[in-house]
Parts: C-alpha cells; sequence; structure tokens
C-alpha cells in the first residue's frame, strides 16, 4: 500500500512544479554532527551502522526528528559499491576511507565481481524498505550512490587524495582500461539505483565528489558519459539530482541531460547558475557548510540572500558539499528554519 507523502516539496521541486518555498536538506545529515548519531558511533563500527537496516534507519531518520529537513537520506557509504565488487575497504574514524588492495591491471578490473552485487547490497535495500515504513510518508527518502568517476578514485588510488594522481596517471596511460573500468561501475550502479528506487527510494542522488579534479575536457571524457548513461537508465523510475562537485564548466551540458536536478557547490553565483542552465533544470545547493559555523542571524540573512537569488521556483536549499562534524546541531536547524521561513523581499 502506497502512503501518501504529507510533504512532497522536494519531488515538486524536481518536477518543476510550483511551489511555496523551496525544500531544504543537507548531504551528510544523518551523521556527525549529531550527538545521537555520536552514540551510535561510540557502540557500532562503521560498516555495522551501514550494514544493519536496523541502525541505518534510525540514523537516517534522526535528523527528520531532529533539524526538521525535508527529505531523509539513506545512512549509507558511496564505496558499498566497490565493496561488493569484491575490494576490501577500510574505514577509521577520522580518517577516512583506505581500500589495501588497489586496481593496476587489466587483471584486476577482470576479477571484479559484476554478477549478483544488488544481492550483496540487499542491506541497503533493506534499510530503504524499513526506513520508508518508519517515515510513513512525513518526507521523501533519498536514495544514493557515487559516480563512477569517483568510485574509480578511490579504487585506484587506495586512498583519499586532494590531486588524484594515481587515479589520473591511470586513466591517461591506459584509457581503454579505464573505460572498461567505469563502465563496470556504470552497470552495477544503475542497477543498485534501480533497486533502491523499488525499495522505497523516492529520487535518488549521485556524488561526484571527485568530478572538479578532472578538466573540462576530461570530465567530458571520464565522467560525464557515465552520469549521462545513469541519468538515462533511472529516468523512468525516479527523478535524478546529479552531484558532480566543482563542475560548473558542465552545468550547461548536464541541464538538457535526463536528470532532475543538479548540485552546485558555492564556487558559483546562484545568477551564473541559472544562466548556464537557462532555467531548464532544478538546482540544488549551494551554501558553504563552513558558513553554518557564523552566528545564528547571520546564517538566517545568508540563507534568505542566496534564495533571493535562486529563486523560489527549481530550486532545493542545501549546502555545497556535506555538513561537517563540527557544527552545532541549533545552527544546522537555524539553517533549515531559515529556508522555512523564508518571505520574497519586495523587489524580487
Amino acid at each position: 500500500m502506497m502512503t501518501t507523502l504529507k510533504n512532497d516539496l522536494l519531488l515538486r521541486a524536481l518536477r518543476k512544479e510550483k511551489v511555496e518555498r523551496p525544500p531544504v536538506w543537507m548531504m551528510r545529515q544523518a551523521g556527525r554532527y549529531l550527538p545521537d548519531y555520536i552514540k551510535l558511533r561510540n557502540q557500532y563500527d562503521f560498516f555495522t551502522r551501514v550494514q544493519t537496516p536496523e541502525l541505518a534507519t534510525a540514523i537516517t531518520l534522526q535528523p527528520i526528528d531532529q533539524v526538521g529537513v525535508d527529505a531523509a537520506i539513506i545512512f549509507s557509504d558511496i564505496l558499498v559499491i566497490p565493496q561488493a565488487m569484491g575490494l576490501e575497504v577500510l574505514m577509521e574514524e577520522g580518517k577516512g576511507p583506505s581500500l589495501p588492495k588497489t586496481i593496476k591491471t587489466k587483471a584486476d578490473v577482470n576479477a571484479l565481481i559484476t554478477e549478483g552485487v544488488e544481492e550483496n547490497l540487499s542491506y541497503v535495500t533493506s534499510a530503504l524498505a524499513l526506513t520508508k515504513k518508519e517515515l510513513n510518508g512525513r518526507v521523501p527518502l533519498i536514495g544514493f550512490a557515487g559516480a563512477p568517476w569517483t568510485l574509480l578514485c578511490y579504487m585506484v588510488e587506495g586512498k583519499g587524495s586532494k590531486t588524484w594522481d594515481k587515479a589520473k596517471q591511470f586513466v591517461y596511460t591506459e584509457p581503454a582500461l579505464a573505460h572498461s573500468l567505469l563502465q563496470k561501475i556504470t552497470d552495477i550502479t544503475i542497477k543498485y539505483l534501480v533497486a533502491q528506487v523499488k525499495a522505497g527510494a523516492d529520487t535518488v542522488q549521485v556524488f561526484d565528489s571527485w568530478a572538479g579534479s578532472l578538466s573540462p575536457s576530461d570530465f567530458q571524457t571520464f565522467a560525464q558519459p557515465y552520469l549521462l548513461q545513469i541519468a538515462d537508465a533511472l529516468k523512468d523510475h525516479a527523478p535524478v539530482i546529479l552531484f558532480p562537485k566543482g563542475t560548473w564548466h558542465a552545468l550547461e551540458d548536464l541541464s538538457k541531460s535526463s536528470a532532475s536536478g543538479i548540485g552546485i557547490d558555492w564556487t558559483i553565483s546562484p545568477e551564473y547558475a541559472r544562466k548556464l542552465t537557462s532555467n531548464n533544470i532544478t538546482l540544488q545547493g549551494n551554501f558553504d557548510p563552513a558558513k553554518l559555523l557564523a552566528p545564528i542571524p547571520q546564517i538566517k540573512i545568508w540563507v534568505k540572500e542566496m534564495i533571493d537569488a535562486f529563486g523560489v521556483q527549481n530550486y532545493i536549499a542545501n549546502l555545497g558539499h556535506g555538513i561537517t562534524p563540527n557544527i552545532p546541531v541549533d545552527h544546522a536547524k537555524a539553517f533549515v528554519d531559515a529556508v522555512k521561513e523564508y518571505q520574497p523581499s519586495n523587489d524580487n
């Protein structure tokens, strides 16, 4: 039985329907800045939290109850796909992920598991189904995956990097092998996201966190085609939000894709983003998470300026990257409240 959504602002914004105010949620809203999350983190290691549907659901719901966002995003991680493909992923608190065995050769790419990956990731779909039930129609549920380029970065580099030298060396010296790896990741990601929608995700977001490390032409070669494939494959299942961080140069192309939304970071002005996309697509973003450390009255002023600049329609208020662990909960709530209280200026 389908539960009717009591708050469908996010989905209406993605469909470019008229809204009274922009919907608001925050990337990484379920997690590290919330005291209740920290309690669970102290009890269970990272992948136990991700792989136990009851824990993932509890964490997903925390910001709905405590911060009042207009959407839930399932608590998971982009590296569950490399894991399901047979690579070990270690997550140390405060250090970020590491992959002890990296992809270097054709044999490494051939050895990756490509069948039954959705079954390997059934803990995510179970968490989505349970969260959907617990939400009981309060807000939409967002599913997500990492983009092929970003996953390749981790699979080749083995850990986070500022420059991704090994990943780039791999794609520049072994382009055919790189494309075969990117295609494998893409095929699995499509199946995984379709399974998420079937399990209850109302929309899905594709995180290309390291897209900005590529030049515009390399982005068009190694990242964009795979993002477009995912958007095309999902468009009849659910609205897709693409978030290739740091790639304002691709906004015009992406605005003509099958995606319903594009996430942008704070390095581009709302006005310029609108101009590049000709207002053809819903934009999401682009508040700098560090600004959430400013005094609450200042946060509220900045949020109003941001919405004034984007306009209320075809817009989802969000951060330009994930919320950082040092943000006080009342500051995160002030961000959300400022969006909910938004009144347009008379001159708009």
